[in-house]
């Protein structure tokens, strides 16, 4: 007479579990990084903001037709400060909070939607809730280019 056999060896039920741990370890390395791809995709997305308000702002001042406006008026009345001439700063919203920030629709100049702004000749916007001072997105007041610096996110 044959004996069925019924359910796992204990050899058996410990050559899975091994199996499964190794699994683990190989596959917990690639999603501890989120919360830095995260930033880098947030400081990503903010520097594109930043870029789109330069140029409607300046494509604003342009069509305006005055190279010695200070202010641009947007459609829903907001006064945005920009530069003045006919140089690379023409028509550029200033370093100020009353300029990018204005721009950007900043709710205030210590918060700007995730992001804490220090304002200036060079703009920096950096993720609120972490990363180093180097995980950023910056804004030339003068050419109104838009750089990002992910390391240390």
């Amino acid at each position: 007479m044959t004996q069925e056999q019924r359910g796992f060896t204990l050899i058996e039920l410990v050559v899975v579990i091994v199996i499964l741990g190794i699994l683990a370890a190989t596959a917990l390395p690639r999603f501890v990084n989120l919360q830095t791809d995260a930033r880098i995709a947030s400081i990503n997305g903010f520097a594109g903001g930043l870029r789109a308000a330069v140029a409607v702002i300046q494509s604003r001042w342009i069509v305006t037709g005055s190279t010695a406006a200070a202010t641009v008026l947007t459609q829903d009345g907001t006064s945005i400060a920009v530069g003045t001439g006919t140089g690379t700063s023409g028509g550029v919203p200033t370093g100020a909070f009353a300029g990018i920030g204005a721009a950007v629709r900043c709710p205030s100049a210590t918060d700007c939607g995730g992001f804490t702004p220090s304002f200036g000749a060079t703009s920096t916007f950096q993720p609120t809730n972490g990363g180093s001072a180097t995980c950023q997105a910056s804004y030339d007041s003068v050419t109104g280019n838009v750089a990002i610096a992910t390391t240390g996110c």
